[in-house]
Formats: structure tokens, C-alpha cells, sequence
């Protein structure tokens, strides 16, 4: 006979296995109230939101300190000279044990509106499909909204849609008279796509008010197979902008093409010369400092899905770079991006000419146990190797160029390094379990493919992190016509409501 406490223990498990009485709120309230949600979502979405404009930014700010108020939230703007203001707010409950942190950035990428199709990236529109699908133009306002239906607009993903999405939680949590269990606090940052530059300064004014047993980052797409993602940590992501330099003016191809060096193509070798074209960084040195994952993390990331073959087939790709592994594995090894070239011209505006420098872009991401600077040192000592005269942070003086064969400038933007919580932390599980409740399957990663300045979280608080994201991984991230699958902004409120309830 099964003892009374293996009895009990089994009666439990039905109850365990239910949707959070905040999910199937949200639910409901979301089902009474889509159009007001969208025209809430399109009225944000039409604030011009990048870094750089700071009235924009500031009226973006104000616009979201009013959202939350009008909820209930205590708001303020945290400021510090020189910053764009994060947005704080906070709702405290008399007796509570525990507080949970929200973060999401309100600031987006740069936009070319020439490039966005039928709208601008600040003008919202509606469409059955992506893009690329074919999606037809739809009016903002129905009755009901597809799944499937994708809201334009910059930063429609990344990362307002979390914003919204906590702000229509916190809506549906009140008309179902559910009361947060834990304090709730919400740090909303505007300048995360400028590389988060003063998001120290900013937390560490705040930093008294930031104290709390989680931090839950609200930003990036969930998985490509649309399954529900944790993340917990993000690597790190570094700059470096190269100039290569050749005569000071451009020369006539044609009196000089054989015979001045020419720094568009001393560009490309040097690149060139930085991998084996199958991902492999051959700069000296560029994967010794990192820490190996645990048994638990390598565990986790060979039981998600595999999405290889049918993201091969979405993106048109014939083959993908073999030295990292599959998607799922490339995450957790340092990496070195061209984000851009640059020299002279080309196409109907080409001319005859040797251009008189090259520039480039480099990323390195980072995973755990990278330094920026290390990595930035590595890849100007592997320059110097390829016979490169370096100067950082200012153009060669004449003496220089005269002096040596090979000149280059680089300068070295530093973000912030990666950042991995462990997944055995108890709050992580009870994230791991709430998310299951709410919708399965839930893969579990021990870090994003992507970065985020998780690290400064770290150092300032000392709160451990969990990245819920809810975005669409085919949104055209960081790229014109962004989007949001509306299905993932219905899922995304619930999810969140959980989280605010638990």
C-alpha cells in the first residue's frame, strides 16, 4: 500500500500541471481588448525611437512613464549627464517577500526609411505575412487579429514589444482582481542599441532602488521554432573600426592601377587572413580564454530542437560555416563578424580609381571568460603580424604613411562582456516550472546567441538574471521591416502576467 505522503504527493501533480490563474487572465482580457492593445502598441511604436535623437527619445520615455503610472506604477526618470533617461517604476505589496526586476530597452536601431516598404519605420502598418511573403496591407483597427498577422514598424520587436506586453499584463492582472504576490519593479533603458554606453552611471543612481531577488530581461526572439525560450545569460559584443591607407588622394586606375598600393584589396586579405572561411578565427590566441560549459549547460543545449536544416531552407543558404557546430552550438564560442566594408564606390556610381583607403567593421562576441580588450588585442597584435603599422584612435601622421608599407588606424569601441547564470539556481527553476505551466515545450538556454549588457546587471546589483524573451526569431531584427507576429505578443502577455504574479 502506498504510504499517505506518496499518496498526497501524487494528488499534487494534476494542480502542479495547471496554467497560472494569471495566464488564463490575460487570456481573457486580451480577447476582450485586442484593438485597444494594438492602438496602445501603434501609438508607442510611432515615437521615432533612435538613440541619437534625444527629443524623441525623451518623448518615448515620457510616453512610457505615463503607460505604467496609468497602471498603478510609481514612475520616475533616472537620469545622469550626458544619458538618455531610463524609465523606472515600481509596485510595491505590503508584506511581500520577494522582488522581481523587469528590464527592456525603449531605444532602436538606426533606420533607413527609403528601404521600408509602403510605410515608414515610424508609421505602424498591418499585414497578413511578412514581407517577403507577400503579406497584404490590412487597416490597424479589426475586430479580431490572426496569429499570424505582423505589425510593422521599428522596434516593434526589439524591444517595445515587451513593453507593451508587461503594460497590457499589469491591465489584465487588475480586471481579474489578481494582486502581485511579490514587489514589482521595471527598469526601462533608452540607449541599449547605442551599445549601452551609460547604463552604469544610470543603475548605480538608481541602484538603491534596484534590489530584488531576480532581474528578468525582457528582450530577443524566442526560439526558431517558435517554442517559448529562457535564456540565461548573453554574450558579450566588442568593436573594432579599421581603416586601411593608401595614397592620400584617389589616383586615375589606369596611369597608377599596377602601381600604388591599393588599400581596398590590402583590406580584403587582411580580413581575409582573420578566418578560414568555415568560422574559425585564426587570430592567435582568440578562443584560449574561455570557460568551459557545465555538464547541466551542455546537457540543455543538446536537448533543443534542431533548426539547421529548415532555417537553411528559410534564408536560401546553401551551406553554413562547420567549425562551430550547429546553431544551437555556435553560441558558446567567440566570434569575429565583418558588419561592413566601405571603399570609393561601386555599380553605376563606380569610377576608374584607387581609392585612397578601405574601412571596415568588426564585432567580436563574446562568451564567458572574454575580455573586450583582450579580444580587441589579440586581433591588432594579428594585424601587426600581417605587417600592418598600427595607430589607435587618430588618422597616421605623413611621417608615419612615408615610414611604412602598410598603415592602419583602429579604433576600438568596448560594450561589455558575457554573462551566464546558473541554471541549478532555485529561482531559475521556479522560471523554468512557471514557464512550463504556461506553455510547453520551454527550451532552455544557457546563453543567447545575441548580447545584451547583462554583465553591468551583475556587477551593479548583484541580482541574478533570466532572459524571457517573446519576440519572433523572423522579425528582420536590426534590419528594415521589422515586425511582430501578433501571435507572439498574445502569448507574450500571458507569459508575462505569470511572471508578474508569481
Amino acid at each position: 500500500m502506498l504510504s499517505i505522503r506518496i499518496l498526497a504527493a501524487l494528488a499534487a501533480l494534476p494542480l502542479l500541471a495547471q496554467r497560472p490563474p494569471a495566464a488564463d487572465a490575460a487570456r481573457k482580457y486580451r480577447e476582450a481588448n485586442e484593438q485597444k492593445i494594438i492602438r496602445e502598441y501603434v501609438d508607442l511604436l510611432s515615437i521615432p525611437n533612435v538613440a541619437a535623437d534625444k527629443a524623441n527619445i525623451r518623448r518615448n520615455a515620457e510616453h512610457i512613464a505615463k503607460m505604467y503610472a496609468a497602471r498603478g506604477v510609481k514612475t520616475e526618470l533616472i537620469e545622469v549627464e550626458g544619458a538618455n533617461p531610463a524609465v523606472y517604476g515600481e509596485l510595491l505589496v505590503p508584506r511581500a517577500t520577494r522582488t522581481l526586476l523587469f528590464y527592456a530597452h525603449y531605444d532602436g536601431q538606426p533606420v533607413d526609411p527609403a528601404k521600408w516598404t509602403d510605410s515608414g519605420p515610424f508609421q505602424p502598418v498591418l499585414r497578413t505575412a511578412p514581407v517577403e511573403m507577400n503579406g497584404k496591407l490590412l487597416p490597424l483597427d479589426q475586430a479580431k487579429y490572426d496569429r499570424e498577422w505582423r505589425l510593422f514598424a521599428r522596434s516593434a520587436t526589439d524591444d517595445k514589444i515587451p513593453i507593451i506586453s508587461l503594460a497590457t499584463a499589469l491591465s489584465a492582472l487588475s480586471a481579474a482582481g489578481i494582486k502581485p504576490q511579490a514587489n514589482l519593479k521595471f527598469f526601462f533603458e533608452g540607449e541599449e542599441e547605442a551599445g549601452s554606453p551609460n547604463l552604469r552611471r544610470l543603475m548605480m543612481k538608481a541602484k538603491d532602488k534596484l534590489k530584488g531577488e531576480v532581474w528578468l530581461i525582457c528582450d530577443g526572439p524566442i526560439h526558431q521554432s517558435r517554442a517559448q525560450k529562457l535564456s540565461f545569460g548573453a554574450r558579450g559584443v566588442a568593436g573594432l573600426d579599421l581603416t586601411v591607407f593608401g595614397a592620400k588622394r584617389g589616383l586615375h586606375s589606369g596611369h597608377y592601377g599596377n602601381w600604388a598600393p591599393n588599400p581596398a584589396m590590402n583590406m580584403a586579405r587582411l580580413l581575409a587572413s582573420m578566418t578560414d572561411g568555415e568560422g574559425k578565427v585564426l587570430v592567435k590566441g582568440f578562443y584560449d580564454d574561455v570557460t568551459p560549459l557545465g555538464k547541466l549547460e551542455r546537457d540543455a543545449i543538446m536537448s533543443n530542437p534542431r533548426q539547421d536544416a529548415e532555417l537553411k531552407q528559410e534564408l536560401l543558404l546553401g551551406t553554413t560555416q562547420q567549425f562551430n557546430g550547429d546553431l544551437r552550438e555556435s553560441y558558446y564560442k567567440p566570434s569575429l563578424n565583418i558588419r561592413g566594408l566601405e571603399s570609393a564606390q561601386v555599380g553605376t556610381k563606380a569610377a576608374n580609381v584607387v581609392p585612397p583607403e578601405a574601412k571596415a567593421s568588426i564585432d567580436l562576441r563574446l562568451v564567458k571568460g572574454n575580455d573586450g580588450r583582450r579580444q580587441a588585442d589579440k586581433v591588432i597584435a594579428h594585424m601587426r603580424e600581417q605587417g600592418y603599422f598600427i595607430v589607435e584612435g587618430r588618422d597616421p601622421t605623413d611621417q608615419e604613411r612615408l615610414s611604412h608599407a602598410k598603415v592602419a588606424r583602429v579604433d576600438v569601441n568596448l560594450s561589455y562582456n558575457a554573462f551566464r547564470t546558473p541554471l541549478d539556481l532555485p529561482i531559475a527553476q521556479k522560471i523554468i516550472a512557471l514557464a512550463k505551466r504556461v506553455k510547453e515545450p520551454v527550451v532552455l538556454e544557457p546563453s543567447s546567441g545575441g548580447s545584451l549588457p547583462l554583465v553591468v546587471f551583475e556587477e551593479v546589483t548583484g541580482v541574478p538574471l533570466v532572459a524571457v524573451p517573446i519576440a519572433n526569431h523572423d522579425d528582420n531584427q536590426h534590419t528594415h521591416n521589422e515586425n511582430a507576429r501578433i501571435g507572439n505578443l498574445w502569448d507574450g502577455i500571458e507569459l508575462l502576467a505569470a511572471l508578474l504574479a508569481m
